[in-house]
């Protein structure tokens, strides 16, 4: 039996991690008055959170961060005064928190609990609990969650994670984590006017997520190993994972659930998952009529005409300097390019024309916009509501266009720096997390290799069976021509078709590692280039159907498209479209062509979105592994689309980048130093190479050695890397110094520096340091967003 205590916990000679029935905590002895749990790694008490505020919470101890890292707040929307309020055990059995005029602010008291408590405990997991005379739990913190998931605490039926408002403040936020009524765990945007999930990614079902709503338990939960499992197929491992790390699952104030690990050796959280969640897709990040860009990191902005509401919260958005009356005839439409409030149609219409549609939004009081899609369709979607505004470059196919009052006028160029961005978005230090929480080397612990071995095993097993009955199969190939074709999108052709269409492979175009590849003419008068596998063992076959397969399901704009694929006897034939203007190489180092600063810089942006899409939104995950501007090919426009792609080994997306080729790979000049050096392969060596081709675009020169006069007159090399890094550093003029002579200056300056930059960060030594593929998307997308925000008066 528990004996009752009628004094407060501080007159115990030491700290405990108990609280006994008439006891208090004060909070005028916020730093004395505590409960620690039996190891030290949790406090629970008073924390201060403005000047004369407190609430109760819990936090961990022993980090260097401060403010100290809460993972659970009582009255986290109703503070009290830092002036005679306490936490009190009253003699009924529940825990109350009291304000300074006695008010209850927070109780325990619960209508189904098994009986009155009699002590309260804070275990080491973080847990606070009260507990009966027979010890049992008769209620506990872990079953009302703030905003952080604890190892060992489950999230099930209509428990919730709910952000905080803002950095540094605890009130409760807009963002939830929970299940919804597809039993999915979901991510919500819950705001004073509206309701939307905005992960998984709406647009898809639930199986396109790789969820299932056939499950009834709703339940969620985060392992003492940094394993997260829930109900609905979700499913994902820290890159720690292993035993005796402090983690916690936050939902933080931007609207990303992130996993953080506690590092010992600097006392501060990394982030170790987050989903692949395109943070300005976070529905309301700025309020309603606010507008999310990149530069390169999240940032708000009002469209002109627009200010904030509150200076201090972008979540309020920003509000119309007009009045908009009802009039078709006296509203006018300023033109956002490239920009899209998502949701909130009132109205769609298919196949009309700009005019139509524009006439529609005229008319119609209700509608405050529309987005007319560039796609040669006619789509024009008609807005009651501007939220959720994204501004993200040519991606989207859609020009926003908002109504105005006609006696409005704007002139000139409203780019960005011109818009109300004199408040942004603080969400820089989260997004800077991101890559904070890379996979390093030794940071794995043994029990992933376990896992992973095992699944290497596993992937054994089923190859050979798999090879095994491809073996007894394979005379059936021809009568199954039609279902392959069907199956896979495109093609079986036979060998004697392709040797005619190549006029017996005579027109050679291209020679690479995998192949020779050759010009050729179908039957119907299509004009592709065919690839000729050589090299290829017995034991390469798993390799060449998978490549099929995968290739199969890769669909990108600035991906080579395959037409089909002949595998007859030992001959194994790739059939691709045919780009006009040949490889990168041919065009850049050659004296015969000259490309443009505007076809540079689409080459490097288009080139580092399939990258991006390869990386991190196909459904396999594809790493190249041998970009340099060979395997960069230009259409008739020089727009770029990258090749090769299939021949790399594929990884399984949950292999948390530590897989091995069994050989180095890639181009003398292009490769990344984790080759020669035995490390880990990731998708950083696509990123290390991507930057060796833009260094190379925007300069003109070689990667092995640029031509450079000394200053004895003498013509000699000097290496790429080191004399760019050198010019960058020493030189005021370096941009100019650096680009190629051959533009005679007629580059945009800035984009240009953006280029030179983002690729040297891709050229680091230490691969941790290189963004990733969509990283670098987004900060040339930026830059070149400044200015793109163009007023444009329709009549």
């Amino acid at each position: 039996m528990v004996t009752s205590l009628p004094f407060n916990l501080n007159a115990s000679s030491r700290p405990s991690n108990a609280l006994h029935r008439g006891s208090y905590l004060s909070v005028e002895r916020p730093s004395v008055d505590v409960l620690i749990s039996e190891n030290g790694t949790f406090k629970a008490g008073f924390y201060q959170v403005g000047e004369n505020a407190f609430s109760f919470a819990i936090w961990y101890a022993e980090t260097l961060n401060h403010p100290a890292t809460v993972v659970w707040m009582a009255n986290r929307d109703w503070p009290v005064n830092s002036r005679a309020s306490r936490l009190s055990f009253q003699r009924t059995g529940d825990i109350a928190l009291l304000d300074a005029d006695g008010s209850v602010v927070w109780t325990t008291t619960n209508k189904d609990r098994a009986g009155a408590g009699e002590v309260a405990e804070l275990w080491e997991t973080g847990n606070l609990v009260l507990l009966n005379r027979e010890r049992g739990v008769v209620w506990q913190s872990f079953d009302q969650p703030t905003d952080t998931l604890l190892p060992g605490q489950s999230l099930s039926g209509s428990l919730r994670l709910v952000s905080r408002a803002a950095e540094g403040n605890h009130s409760r936020g807009y963002y939830v984590a929970q299940f919804n009524e597809d039993s999915v765990l979901s991510f919500i945007y819950d705001g004073p006017y509206t309701s939307s999930i905005y992960w998984p990614n709406p647009d898809n079902n639930v199986f396109q997520n790789r969820r299932t709503r056939y499950n009834s338990s709703r339940h969620a939960i985060l392992d003492e190993m940094g394993q997260f499992i829930s109900s609905d197929g979700l499913k994902f491992f820290a890159l720690d994972f292993g035993l005796k790390v402090k983690r916690r699952l936050t939902m933080d104030f931007d609207g990303i659930l992130r996993l953080y690990s506690f590092n010992d050796t600097t006392k501060n959280w990394q982030v170790s998952w987050m989903p692949k969640l395109v943070r300005c897709r976070v529905h309301g990040l700025c309020g309603e009529n606010g507008i999310c860009f990149y530069k390169p990191f999240p940032t708000c902005t009002c469209p002109p005409g627009f200010r904030m509401k509150d200076a201090a919260d972008w979540t309020q958005g920003c509000k119309p300097e007009f009045d908009l009356l009802c009039n078709e005839t006296k509203v006018n439409f300023i033109k956002l390019p490239h920009t899209d409030f998502y949701g909130y149609d009132f109205d769609y219409k298919s196949q009309i024309s700009f005019e139509a549609c524009k006439n529609i939004c005229k008319s119609d009081c209700r509608c405050r916009g529309f987005i007319y899609k560039l796609d040669g369709e006619g789509n024009c979607f008609l807005k009651s509501i501007l939220f959720n505004g994204q501004s993200a470059g040519p991606h989207i196919a859609g020009n926003m266009y908002v109504k105005i009052p006609k006696q409005m006028n704007f002139s000139g160029i409203l780019g960005h720096s011109n818009l109300d961005c004199s408040k942004v978005s603080p969400y820089k230090k989260l997004d800077r997390a991101y890559a904070v929480g890379q996979a390093r080397e030794g940071y794995l612990k043994y029990p992933i290799g376990f896992v992973i071995a095992f699944g290497v095993t596993e992937i054994i097993c089923v190859a050979f069976g798999w090879a095994y009955m491809h073996k007894k199969t394979v005379h059936l190939h021809n009568l199954n021509q039609g279902y392959v074709a069907v199956s896979m999108g495109f093609r079986m052709f036979t060998f004697k078709e392709l040797k005619e269409a190549t006029k017996n492979f005579s027109d050679e175009i291209g020679r690479g590692g995998s192949g020779v590849v050759y010009k050729g003419v179908l039957e119907d008068k299509r004009v592709v280039a065919i690839k000729k596998l050589e090299g290829l063992s017995h034991g390469s076959e798993a390799q060449f159907w998978s490549e099929v397969s995968t290739i199969g399901r890769i669909n990108h704009m600035n991906l080579v498209t395959m037409f089909g694929f002949c595998a007859e006897k030992q001959n194994r034939l790739l059939v691709y479209e045919y780009l006009e203007n040949g490889s990168l190489e041919k065009n850049l180092f050659s004296n015969s062509t000259m490309l443009t600063w505007e076809n540079r810089l689409n080459i490097a942006l288009g080139t580092a979105k399939a990258l991006a899409y390869l990386h991190e939104e196909c459904l396999e995950w594809v790493l190249h592994c041998d970009v340099k501007p060979q395997n960069v090919l230009l259409d008739r426009d020089f727009q770029p689309k990258v090749a090769d792609f299939g021949l790399s080994k594929l990884f399984d997306r949950g292999g948390n980048n530590i897989s091995e080729f069994s050989r180095v790979r890639g181009t003398r000049g292009y490769m990344a130093p984790e080759w020669i050096l035995n490390q880990p392969i990731t998708s950083k060596v696509d990123v290390y190479s991507y930057g060796i081709l833009v260094l190379e675009l925007v300069t003109g020169r070689n990667s092995i050695g640029s031509q450079q006069i000394f200053e004895n007159g003498e013509i000699g090399n000097k290496q790429l890397i080191p004399w760019i890094r050198e010019m960058v550093k020493t030189n005021q003029n370096w941009v100019e110094e650096i680009a190629d002579p051959q533009l005679y200056g007629m580059f945009e300056n800035s984009i240009m520096g953006t280029l030179i930059k983002v690729a040297l960060q891709c050229v680091e030594e230490e691969r941790d340091l290189r963004p990733n593929m969509s990283q670098v998307v987004n900060s040339i997308t930026s830059a070149c967003l400044v200015g793109i925000v163009v007023h444009e008066e329709i009549e």
